[in-house]
């Protein structure tokens, strides 16, 4: 499979496939789940960042039970909207997962996702603890939430 933008994503989903929002960051993975109409993102899992075998393998599993027809990865450009080290990473694990799961992947960006995610959860009085525990999930919804915002106005 291979990277798409939104429009060319879509043309690759069954209408009622479920998207998988990733959120790759270097030692954890979060995981969020659209609803069949992919119009809610919902927090799913925190995966460990392992060895792309593993990860697809655990991946694939989720994508199964679940019914997903697509992938959305979240994209960490710059400052100034460019494709630094991270994004390249980012894209080049996003390949991976592609081509391991068989599935179309379209990155969207992430930009301050996690450090907002961060923020309201502080400010909800969450513990440090708890905070660490969810983080990733809840930036992957947000990811996902992004892109499923995007697609609604296409």
């Amino acid at each position: 499979m291979a990277l798409y933008n939104l429009p060319e994503f879509l043309t690759h989903i069954a209408p009622s496939a479920r998207l998988l929002g990733l959120d790759p960051g270097s030692k954890r993975i979060g995981v969020a789940l659209s609803d069949v109409n992919r119009s809610v993102a919902s927090p799913y899992a925190t995966l460990a960042r392992t060895k792309m075998k593993q990860n697809a393998a655990e991946l694939a599993g989720i994508i199964a039970r679940e019914g997903v027809g697509g992938l959305i990865v979240g994209l960490p450009l710059d400052e100034g909207q460019k494709l630094g080290p991270r994004a390249q990473a980012a894209r080049d694990w996003a390949h991976g997962i592609s081509e391991a799961t068989g599935l179309p992947v379209a990155m969207v960006d992430e930009s301050y996702s996690t450090a907002e995610t961060h923020e309201r959860l502080i400010a909800a009085g969450m513990s440090r603890a708890r905070r660490a525990e969810i983080v990733d999930k809840l930036a992957a919804a947000e990811i996902l939430q992004r892109a499923l915002d995007a697609m609604r106005r296409l």
